[in-house]
């Protein structure tokens, strides 16, 4: 566990050197001294770094291996992308998308008013927008804004309402009309948490019934030329390749078919998005069954098999793969506070001139605890734990010699665990989860990691440093919220070992990979903990800069965010203050500029240096 599974999700993207976890690009700087860096600015708690490398990557590897299964297979049609917006909309992150993008045409999605004005002034000329989930007018007027301005838009209906919104404004406004796509409700459900989005029940996409209808529709209207696209999607994280080729077959037959209705400007199928992102840590519980090469291979492949079958032209493959494109390039890195274990130091045993017999017999047990005897005197040791238990409660120990019992039969568990931590058996696992150590991180689950509260989305976690030890604690993270749904709780099935660190002398930083989509966008303001402070960390041969700093809202902010006066409620408590007479004025003033500090600092926790 040294490497954490570096191997099975971190794609190469992560390299560790001297126990230091370092970026594998260019300089290969390591995460502990870009989090060092930045903490020497007097920033506290989580901190989100970004690196646009990684999102130049993913976007490379996309097209690369569609482009190669394309020359490969002798297909007809273009690959082309779009990053879907909803996926995360915040500035760093999409502009970091757009300018990685820009060599590829890769263009934006948009599912809402809002987004759909932010992907018109992001996306440049040569790219792609799609626009897809339910419309009014207001918003299909806004497409027909964009195709008149120059973009490359493609409004794809979710009901025949819609295409007769369409077909109003094109009759009453003299305004570009966008090219048009239909989402098609497939009979073929996906994989995975997510494969409600595809089937007969789907929220979105139109049945044949409606096809066939809205082609007639736009016939009539004299708009058959602009149906450009057929759109599906079968769910998000997908891990099973099998239900997407099915999905292919009839996806593939139904644009074939429209074609043959005399809807002959059709020309792209939008596979939407839907590529798994390796989140585990465990090789025997993968998130994928494929990987990204099998994927664009057997899209390429299915489709031109099913066009030459049928004599059709071969379609322009679009997709929608935000979380492939941006989960990797976001890392939350927060700071350890506390071991909660270490409330049993031996250096807190406060024993006795005469001790009760079994404390002494434990006393011994931890001083003369070896390789050979440690099984036995483990167990010799929770037996006199469970004698001492009943002692306290029928009254013939007192507190201290239970306090007293507790660090010592901790202490020689734990010496034991160590000492057959290479030969482990099912007793010692299984004392490893009872023992299990509680690490209270700087952070909020709620607000950082909300899949994780919400579905219990596993990520990858790991030490920035400290890594040329094996972690033997069997570890629970526990976030600073007073909710106690805020824990990332140890599950043997997928167990998650940290270091045993003295946190009086050294500090200990642990970081949360693949959190680049959804997890800000869905965060929460629980207990009003707001974003963590992020930065872009751009790599070079010989370094790195941090630009685009954006520390987390101070706590003033937080509470103008929500509605309240942060003004009013400073001045408030500076009156409530001032009219106290219970200090001096000197300390009236003191506590005035201290008051006025903390509100003008995040929410974290500032206990560490």
């Amino acid at each position: 566990m040294k490497e954490f599974g570096l191997s099975i999700w971190a794609n190469n993207n992560y390299l560790v050197e001297n126990g230091i976890l370092r970026l594998h690009y260019k300089s290969n700087p390591s995460l502990l001294d870009i989090t060092q860096n930045i903490r020497a600015t007097g920033v506290r708690g989580p901190i989100l770094l970004r690196f646009p490398h990684l999102i130049k990557k993913q976007i490379r590897s996309l097209y690369n291996n569609f482009n190669n299964a394309i020359r490969e297979n002798n297909y007809k049609g273009n690959f082309n992308a779009v990053f879907p917006l909803k996926v995360n909309q915040f500035p760093h992150a999409v502009n970091a998308v757009v300018h990685e993008g820009k060599d590829y045409n890769y263009g934006l999605e948009a599912g809402s008013k809002a987004e759909l004005v932010l992907a018109m002034s992001k996306t440049p000329h040569k790219a792609h927008i799609t626009v897809n989930g339910f419309k009014d007018k207001e918003m299909i007027t806004l497409g027909f804004i964009a195709a008149q301005c120059g973009h490359k838009i493609t409004l794809t209906i979710e009901g025949l309402n819609e295409l007769k919104t369409i077909i109003a404004v094109a009759q009453t406004s003299s305004l570009k009309v966008p090219r048009i796509g239909i989402r098609v409700r497939l009979h073929s459900v996906g994989s995975g948490t997510w494969a409600k989005s595809g089937g007969m029940d789907a929220k979105f996409g139109l049945t044949s019934t409606e096809i066939i209808e809205a082609v007639k529709i736009l016939q009539n209207a004299s708009l058959i030329k602009n149906l450009s696209m057929i759109h599906f999607h079968i769910g998000s994280q997908m891990e099973d390749i099998a239900p997407i080729k099915k999905a292919l077959r009839e996806a593939g037959n139904i644009y074939a078919e429209l074609r043959k209705m005399g809807a002959t400007s059709l020309e792209n199928i939008n596979i939407g998005g839907g590529l798994a992102v390796e989140y585990d840590q465990h090789s025997h519980s993968k998130s994928r069954n494929y990987s990204i090469k099998e994927f664009s291979s057997s899209v390429v492949f299915l489709l031109g098999e099913i066009m030459d079958a049928k004599n059709v032209k071969h379609p322009n493959i679009f997709t929608e793969s935000g979380r492939f494109i941006v989960a990797s390039h976001a890392v939350l890195i927060t700071p350890v506070l506390e071991l909660f274990s270490q409330d049993y130091k031996e250096n807190l045993l406060h024993l006795k001139e005469k001790n009760p017999p079994l404390i002494d017999e434990l006393i011994d047990l931890n001083k003369s605890l070896n390789d050979v005897n440690a099984i036995e005197y483990m167990h010799d040791a929770l037996d006199h734990m469970e004698s001492l238990f009943t002692l306290f409660d029928l009254g013939y120990i007192n507190l201290q010699d239970r306090s007293n019992a507790e660090i010592l039969v901790h202490n020689i568990i734990k010496k034991a665990l160590y000492l057959k931590s290479a030969t482990p058996t099912n007793e010692l696992e299984q004392l490893q989860v009872k023992l299990q150590e509680r690490y209270l991180i700087n952070a909020s689950i709620f607000q950082s990691l909300p899949d994780y509260w919400g579905l219990k989305q596993h990520f990858p976690i790991m030490p920035l440093h400290h890594l040329s030890k094996t972690p033997h604690r069997a570890a629970s993270l526990w976030d600073i919220t007073c909710d106690s749904d805020g824990e990332i709780r140890f599950n043997p099935e997928k167990p998650l070992y940290l270091h045993d660190v003295n946190l009086d002398k050294n500090d200990y930083f642990l970081g949360f990979f693949n959190v680049g989509a959804y997890q800000e966008t869905l965060g929460m303001n629980h207990n009003l903990f707001t974003k963590p402070s992020e930065y872009t960390i751009d790599i070079d041969e010989d370094s790195y800069t941090i630009s685009n700093k954006n520390e987390s809202k101070s706590l003033i902010h937080i509470l103008d965010s929500i509605g309240y006066n942060g003004k009013n409620i400073l001045i408030q408590l500076e009156k409530e203050l001032l009219d106290s007479n219970f200090i001096t004025e000197k300390e009236k003033t003191d506590t005035l500029i201290d008051l006025k500090l903390f509100l003008q600092q995040n929410g974290y926790l500032r206990t560490t240096d």
